[in-house]
């Protein structure tokens, strides 16, 4: 029963995690999310706004600069963390990583069909390295729960 209970709070977090993800990533004016300006916006080469971003740190701000490098990153962190707990064929690392490159690449399709935001290919690396990060705590927090039973019984 304890097994279903964390699995159904990991759900409803889960839940909401893509909520809050969705409204910051299509709908936030805070995040330059208006429908002001309609124009496509993108980038299909590699390491370029990362680049640019960091070559401009003191002219953009830190704030923009962590926004947008940290913040790709933190922001699909929940997604590799909660997958496996949903699904076992998540909890092997390429499956993970495969679905966290599926999801930014939906994201950031969909940013750009709509018009807003941008597809920015650096994105799609960094959220899905945000993707591997939480599913390596994952993986993390796993071992140290283990290890604490293993603890109790010996």
């Amino acid at each position: 029963m304890n097994k279903r209970r964390n699995r159904l709070v990991a759900g409803i977090l889960f839940l909401i995690y893509f909520i809050v993800l969705f409204y910051f990533l299509f709908f936030s004016e805070r995040m330059g999310r208006t429908f002001t300006e309609r124009a496509y916006h993108y980038n299909l080469v590699p390491f370029k706004e990362i680049g640019r971003f960091l070559k401009h740190w003191e002219t953009l701000g830190t704030w923009a600069v962590l926004l947008n490098i940290v913040g790709n990153v933190a922001a699909f962190m929940p997604f590799g963390g909660f997958l496996p707990i949903f699904s076992s064929r998540c909890r092997k690392f390429l499956i993970t990583a495969f679905y966290s490159f599926e999801l930014s690449l939906l994201v950031e399709l969909l940013q750009l069909i709509f018009r807003v935001g941008s597809f920015d290919v650096d994105d799609l690396l960094l959220n899905t390295a945000g993707g591997i990060l939480g599913f390596f705590v994952y993986k993390g927090t796993v071992r140290i729960i283990r290890s604490g039973k293993r603890g109790r019984t010996s």
